[in-house]
This record gives structure tokens, sequence and C-alpha cells, in this order.
């Protein structure tokens, strides 16, 4: 029976992957620009951390986790998102009390849900995302959310609209939570089965629900802008004041929640309104989670990031038309015929990697005029050809596959030869 990859996984391979590569470097890019620091977590965590940091009622935690019971019996969780797992880190390693604060941390790397796979949604997906933890200043929300858009704009899309909104203090959201209990309990019975749990555990994702957003009862739900209050109000206020000062266009949706239990405060979702992007426009999201650090057992901790799928980025990328750049060409390509070239050959390949250039030759004892097609197809800006008249008088032909032009060099003076040229 033929092996396949697993539902809902992909490999990534060579002609496609170089366009990740350039994404990443791009954010990576970005991240030191923010002055952001890399952080790498664990691919699997403690069960418990997911059902504290991203809340039991979450569809996450209920249905998409990928958990295990280890050798020893404790309950092992592929992680699903970033951010717990970053938080958790920055408690058990003590980085609140590092002297410069806010702690800035981007990481980038797998993720694992179970659920139906579509375009765009995989089983296995890549995640970019920052945390930036110790600071309640709106003006790092309004970084963040520059961050997450500069982060599609340098890439090249254009078709974007940014939607934010707040979701108040503990003290905004228990009133607005009361609002909502008195809206949607009397139509409770015709709410799908997870809302009827929601309305109890936490009404809020209600207005988050694919099933019932159609309700009647959804377009006139209290809107969580109108429990706000003054310091929340106040705080949403500056957050627009700043996005407005660089410039950055935005939209107010009083009914973005998010997915996650820990928002609070500003809550973003960037779409892509591409044309023939596909029914579900959200690229990324984010907001501030100002509690989740003491959820998991740190200190008072103020934290807000955002995380983009690479996937959902190149779906993007693709419905905008956007190529991305991609360093195909080699330096020279080593054509040999015979024996003792080939021996020269291999020393020369050696010799050129070692002074930094891309450089590959033939392996399958091809004919001459199949290893010029070689070159040609992988690009090689320059051949190299190696016979034995040319061993025997310590010499090599240099061949520029642009113009055709062709002169010998000794063996000595190649590489010097190929700086020279490439300057030219």
């Amino acid at each position: 029976m033929a092996m396949n990859a697993p539902r809902g996984t992909q490999d990534i391979l060579p002609g496609t992957v170089e366009d990740w590569q350039y994404i990443e470097n791009t954010l990576k890019d970005l991240s030191h620009r923010f002055n952001y620091k890399e952080i790498r977590t664990p691919i699997f965590e403690h069960t418990e951390l997911f059902q504290r940091g991203v809340g039991d009622s979450t569809d996450i935690v209920q249905k998409e986790m990928y958990t295990f019971e280890d050798r020893g019996g404790r309950s092992i969780t592929l992680r699903p998102e970033g951010t717990a797992s970053v938080v958790r880190s920055f408690v058990q390693n003590k980085l609140h009390g590092l002297a410069n604060q806010p702690t800035k941390l981007f990481y980038i790397g797998p993720m694992f849900r179970y659920e139906r796979p579509q375009q765009g949604r995989t089983r296995q997906f890549v995640q970019f995302g920052i945390e930036a933890l110790g600071s309640e200043d709106p003006a790092v929300d309004a970084e963040v959310l520059s961050f997450a858009m500069k982060a599609y704009q340098e890439l090249g899309l254009s078709s974007l609209k940014l939607i934010v909104n707040s979701l108040g203090d503990q003290e905004s959201r228990e009133a607005h939570r009361e609002a909502l209990v008195n809206h949607f309990s009397p139509h409770k019975e015709e709410l799908c089965s997870d809302c009827q749990i929601r309305l109890k555990e936490n009404p809020l994702r209600v207005l988050d629900c694919k099933k019932d957003r159609d309700h009647p009862a959804m377009k006139t739900a209290p809107s969580i802008l109108d429990f706000l209050n003054e310091y929340s109000r106040t705080y949403f206020e500056k957050v627009k004041f700043y996005l407005d000062a660089m410039d950055i266009d935005y939209e107010v949706d009083p009914n973005l929640v998010r997915g996650l239990d820990y928002y609070n405060h500003t809550a973003f979702e960037i779409m892509s309104e591409a044309e023939g992007f596909g029914a579900i426009t959200t690229l990324s999201g984010g907001g501030r989670y100002n509690g989740l650090v003491e959820d998991i057992g740190g200190p008072a901790t103020p934290g807000i990031g955002f995380a983009l799928s690479i996937e959902r980025l190149l779906m993007a990328l693709e419905a905008e038309g956007v190529e991305l750049p991609k360093q195909e060409e080699l330096d020279c390509y080593i054509v040999a015929i015979g024996e003792k070239p080939e021996l020269e050959a291999v020393k020369l390949v050696d010799k050129l990697r070692s002074e930094g250039l891309r450089v590959d030759k033939d392996y399958l004892h091809k004919k001459m005029k199949a290893q010029f097609k070689a070159a040609d197809r992988l690009k090689a800006k320059k051949v190299l050809i190696l016979g034995d008249r040319e061993v025997e008088n310590n010499l090599v032909n240099v061949k520029d596959m642009a113009t055709g032009e062709q002169k010998e060099v000794s063996l000595e003076n190649v590489m010097a030869e190929l700086k020279k040229m490439k300057e030219e």
C-alpha cells in the first residue's frame, strides 16, 4: 500500500519552499526592526496549559486539540496556537524580571488543530506571531497593529481591511455578559447546542458562532461598546488616536470578539478583500490579554499579540497575483568529461562553495550536451568546462550563459575571474 502524508498535512517541495523562506525571512527582518526577539517553545505542552490559557469553552480546547497520554500517564497536547506557550515560557523563565520591559518576542513554527481540512486550513499549519508582555500602554497596542499590517504590506498585499474592537476590562465585560445572557436566554432553544453551552460559560462567544450568525437575535445583540466603563472607553480612544496618527486605516466592528477566552480591551482582525480569495476572509487576528499571565501562574502582567497563518498568507498572495522574488540562479555549473576532469571538478566545486558561491555539477555521468542542458535548467550564470586538455594545462573554460562569451583561465585564477565577471 502506498504511504501518503496524513490528512490535513502537506509536503512543501522545492520550487514552493522558496516562497516560504522568503516570507519567513521578511517577517524575521520586520521583527528585528520592531525590536522583537525570537523565542522557540516545545511543539507539545501539558494539556492543562491550553485548558487554562486558551479556555475550556473554546472550540479549540473542546474539539480541535491533538491530545494524548504519554508513557508516564501525563496528558500532553500538540500546541494549537502560540501565545499560551510563549506566556508559559515567560513565567517559567522569569522574563518579567528582565531590566528592559516590555518583553517583546516573536515565534514561528508548526501548530496543530484537528479540524476539517480545506483551502488555507490544514491540521498542521505554520503560524508566525508576536507577543509584547509587560506594558498596558495603548501605544503598544497600536504598535502591534502596525506590525501586523506592515507584515502583509511588505510582502506585496494591498487588498487589506483592518477591523478593530474593544472587549473592555473585567468590569465592562461582566456588564456586557449579563446583557447578553438576558438577550439570548429567550432564544436559547433556537440556538445550536454549542451556543446553549456558551450562553452559560462564555456568552460573548455566542457572537462568534458560525452556525447561528444569521439568527435574528444576533443582529439585535447588545454591543460591548455600549457597556465600556470610562477607563475602557478612554483606552480604546487612545488606541484609535495612535492608529490615526500613523495613518493606518481601520473599521470598528462591535461584533468582533475573537475565538479565544483570554482577550480583553483591544481585539482586531485583518481581512483580505482580494477577489477570489474565498468565503473565509480572515488572514490574522490578535488582541490584548491582560490576566493571562496570572492564569498561568505568573505575576500580574499585561500583554498583547497577534498571529498569522503562512498558508493563508500564501493564498492571499495568489489571489492578488503577487509573485515573490526567488534566488534560483546558480553562480556556476561545472561540466566535466573524463576521469581526471571529474576528479578536478569535485575539488573545484568544493573550493568555490567554500568561497561562498552557489555551485553544482553533474553526478549522473551525462554527456557534455546533457550537462549543458542541466546547467540551463538550473539557470547557471556561468559554466566551467573541464576536459582532459584543460586539466593537463591547468586551465578551465568559463562560459557566460547570458552572452555566450567564453574564455580560458588558469585554475588558480578561476575564483578571481568569476568575481570579475560577476562585477561586470
